[in-house]
């Protein structure tokens, strides 16, 4: 069932996340399981999954972990029900701002791979 607590191995399989990257994710903060079984074994939400997925995008894109933190909490805030209208503007343009460089970074990713691409293309010219 979709809405019951999850096992960090049933979370790394879900993410495609190794149990030792959530595991440091969980030291640095960034995600916090939870919930916890009888046994004290901690036990993940879909939440808790949904914050690990925007950590798995960000990092290849480069953002720091104060940078996903960031997002992460801004994104969380504007969930509130109690926010004033300027703090929601406020929020909206930082996360605005991280779209921004994510697609700038997603923009220097492609160059690098066509750039990568016509290496191997040259390659395989030269082989014959």
């Amino acid at each position: 069932m979709a809405g019951e607590p999850m096992q960090i191995g049933e979370v790394a399989a879900r993410t495609e996340l190794s149990l030792r990257t959530i595991r440091q994710y969980e030291d640095s903060g960034l995600v916090v399981p939870s919930a916890s079984s009888q046994g004290g074994f901690p036990l993940y939400t879909e939440a808790d999954v949904d914050r690990l997925m925007v950590i798995r995008r960000m990092k290849p894109l480069g953002f720091t972990i104060e940078e996903t933190r960031d997002l992460l909490e801004a994104a969380a805030r504007l969930t509130d029900p109690t926010l004033t209208t300027p703090e929601r503007t406020t929020l909206l343009t930082r996360i605005r701002h991280y779209e921004q460089a994510a697609w700038e970074r997603v923009a220097e990713l492609r160059t690098q791979l066509a750039r990568a691409e016509e290496f191997a293309g040259s390659l395989r010219a030269r082989l014959g």
